[in-house]
């Protein structure tokens, strides 16, 4: 086989009409081996001829699209000293764009003994480990336009690919749980007509299935172990794991952008599958293990952990950030990606093991033009920090406080009115001393970590036996409420309660300033019965059921939505002005009508409030623009209470037009639609419910 010297960039494999031009990273590396498998197994070693700037590169002639291949680095074997380099150990190219293959799990895949940690010279094979494969990147791009729904505008729905499709009676079966079958009109038509805009999928960069859930009988749903920053996780591909998963995923994202649907990715750049000290040798362990990884500082043995999965990356190394950067741009450029969700983001700001709000991470990303236009929404927390409200002004996050609080609230807890008005009005408190607007706040109740919202209103307690650790594992602060029984109930009262809580949340959630994210499923009451971390079980308790879906529950989430798209009020991108401004756009009242006090903010019984809003002018059907006034009441209470409607324009301080009423456009109770109070007059509202009213 012919080979060159060829180029040591761009990193990976890049395909071309008189073969590959192959470039690894690895400054400690001695000599660097490209492994080219045939359709038996059959193995062929090529020693890439040149190095350039710790980059070993050659051209392999003859080396096309469909070719499987992995890796082989000679150099320095010292755990000690951080470094694992082993040639016996078959290596994934971290830069591979598709993957074929699973890992089999045996002492081969480690690349040392796991009694002494000794070398170990006997070779494994593509038997033990997946393979690269040499994917195409031609695809019929014409006609795809990027949606860039303004984060004003913007409605997030979390959904795995596989959960969304693996039960969808109108999904072909052999494309459920598929790229494919996310793109399927019955998928698409749903997600657009319950009125959100921008897709988050769960990971979906190669991932690993690791051995103690196979064990089980388990798999690794979720997919936060990745191995493959650059490549579709295979096993979500309806056209086989020979290349063809990287056409089929841009197949998805040009149907999505179809509809106008944008499509985000949660990525996870914080850690990868490799573990810690006792785990597997699949890819940047064996390249350059102290390049990549954070180790201990005076026990290069072992790893720096802020993930709690045995391993962080080392984002302080130019080789990490490369990576990172790398991957980020590629998912923008050639899969045409509209954002990303960063899991654990926090490990990614700490270039010197520290929390940096100005880390070398957080800076290149400020600065790259082709991501400027996306999406880039931090959980700005990891196991050993918490960043809430301080991550660059470009950067959307993760408002967990939303979630506890509003859930708080609905439950009836004491001392939550102060939280609570901030977080209907975007979290002022967090973001704005940085002079970012309400939609820094991602807003969520559910996500796919927890209950899902039919659980949250049915278990106090988790219910995780089926996965297999003694209902250990998840977290016990799930702050829910089972509206009097636990689990499955057929008493008609507590289903009615669970009901009317289910659109208390949901309402909230979808009617509060700041950026709205569904957790996938919720809108058709979609239930892990109890589960409140799923992340093993691809089965039923994670796949949505739709021949069970709340249909009542789909209405009301649309109606929700459409309210939202036609009230400015609801989706404002700056911070709507208060009473103590000359021309205030929002007011918060008590049950009496009168504005809230400092006293009432923290009264630890209060559990109503209204709030009030004349933010903008919209255009009506005639075509004449008017004040876009509503009124949002919220009780908590099990009883009724009396809420007395503002007498005049919202906020107080306009001047009053009391001929004009108030009507009833949304409630999560029994009020009928279209009811009409008149100004200054009172409004009962049920117990446990919200009313929202338009002037």
């Amino acid at each position: 086989m012919q080979v060159s010297t060829g180029n040591p960039y761009p990193l990976g494999v890049t395909p071309g009409p008189d073969g590959s031009n192959v470039a690894v990273a690895s400054e400690v590396a001695e000599a660097v081996e490209l492994c080219l498998f045939d359709g038996d197994g059959g193995e062929r070693r090529v020693e890439l001829p040149a190095r350039t700037a710790g980059v070993w590169h050659g051209h392999v002639a003859d080396m096309a699209v469909g070719q499987r291949y992995g890796l082989r680095v000679h150099g320095p074997w010292s755990p000690a000293s951080g470094q694992r380099c082993n040639p016996a150990k078959l290596l994934l190219d971290p830069y591979c764009t598709a993957v074929d293959g699973e890992v089999a799990w045996g002492p081969e895949v480690f690349g040392h003994r796991l009694d002494d940690d000794e070398v170990p010279s006997e070779l494994d094979s593509a038997g033990s480990m997946p393979l690269a494969v040499v994917a195409s990147r031609d695809f019929d791009w014409s006609g795809d336009r990027a949606p860039r729904v303004p984060l004003a505008e913007t409605v997030v729905y979390e959904t795995h690919v596989k959960g969304i499709t693996a039960r969808h009676p109108d999904v072909p079966e052999e494309v459920r749980g598929t790229y494919a079958g996310l793109a399927h009109p019955a998928v698409v038509d749903h997600l657009v007509r319950l009125g959100v805009t921008t897709v988050e999928l769960l990971p979906v960069h190669q991932f690993v299935h690791d051995a103690r859930l196979l064990e089980r009988g388990l798999r690794n749903y979720w997919g936060y172990d990745s191995i493959g920053f650059f490549a579709p996780h295979a096993g979500y591909s309806a056209s086989g794991s020979g290349g063809a998963q990287v056409g089929e995923f841009k197949s998805m994202v040009r149907a999505l952008h179809g509809a106008g649907l944008e499509v985000v990715l949660d990525v996870v750049y914080n850690h990868t599958a490799e573990g810690d000290h006792r785990g597997p040798t699949l890819s940047l362990k064996g390249i350059d293990n102290a390049a990549y990884y954070r180790l201990v500082d005076g026990d290069l043995a072992h790893y720096y952990d802020t993930t709690g999965t045995g391993n962080s990356l080392d984002v302080g190394s130019p080789d990490v950030l490369r990576l990172i950067m790398d991957s980020l741009r590629y998912w923008v450029q050639e899969m045409h990606v509209d954002g990303f969700r960063f899991d654990l983001a926090s490990t990614l700001t700490r270039q010197h093991g520290e929390l940096d709000a100005r880390s070398a991470f957080l800076d290149l990303v400020h600065q790259d033009p082709v991501l400027a236009p996306v999406k880039l929404v931090a959980e700005p927390w990891d196991v050993a920090g918490y960043q809430l409200g301080e991550f660059p002004p470009r950067w959307s996050e993760w408002t967990g406080r939303y979630r506890d609080t509003v859930r708080d609230f609905w439950r009836g807890a004491e001392g939550t009115i102060g939280d609570l008005g901030l977080c209907l009005t975007g979290s002022g408190d967090l973001y704005s001393s940085s002079r970012r607007g309400p939609t820094a706040s991602v807003n969520f109740v559910t996500a796919h970590d927890g209950f899902t919202l039919a659980d949250c209103t049915a278990y106090e307690e988790k219910h995780n036996e089926a996965n297999g650790e003694g209902n250990a594992d998840g977290t016990s602060d799930n702050r829910s409420a089972n509206c009097g029984a636990e689990g499955e109930s057929d008493d008609p009262e507590v289903n009615a309660r669970r009901r009317r809580q289910r659109r208390n949340l949901l309402g909230t959630l979808l009617l509060s300033a700041g950026v709205p994210m569904l957790l996938g499923g919720d809108e058709i009451g979609r239930s892990q019965k109890g589960n409140n971390n799923a992340y093993c079980q691809d089965n039923e308790i994670s796949w949505f059921d739709w021949g069970a879906a709340d249909e009542e529950l789909v209405a009301f989430t649309s109606a929700a939505l459409a309210l939202r798209r036609a009230h400015p009020a609801l989706r404002p991108a700056e911070y709507l002005r208060g009473p103590e401004d000359s021309s205030p756009q929002m007011v918060l009242y008590r049950p009496d009508g009168r504005p809230m006090a400092e006293d009432d903010w923290t009264n630890p019984i209060a559990r109503t409030l209204a709030v009030g809003l004349d933010g903008r002018h919209v255009e009506d059907a005639d075509g004449c623009t008017r004040p876009d006034r509503l009124l949002l009441l919220l009780n908590a209470h099990v009883d009724a209470v009396e809420f007395t409607m503002p007498d005049g324009a919202v906020p107080d301080g306009a001047v009053p037009d009391r001929a004009v009423p108030w009507e009833v456009v949304l409630t999560s109770g029994e009020l009928p639609l279209s009811t009409v109070v008149a100004a200054g007059s009172g409004l009962l509202v049920e117990g446990s419910a919200f009313v929202l009213l338009q002037r």
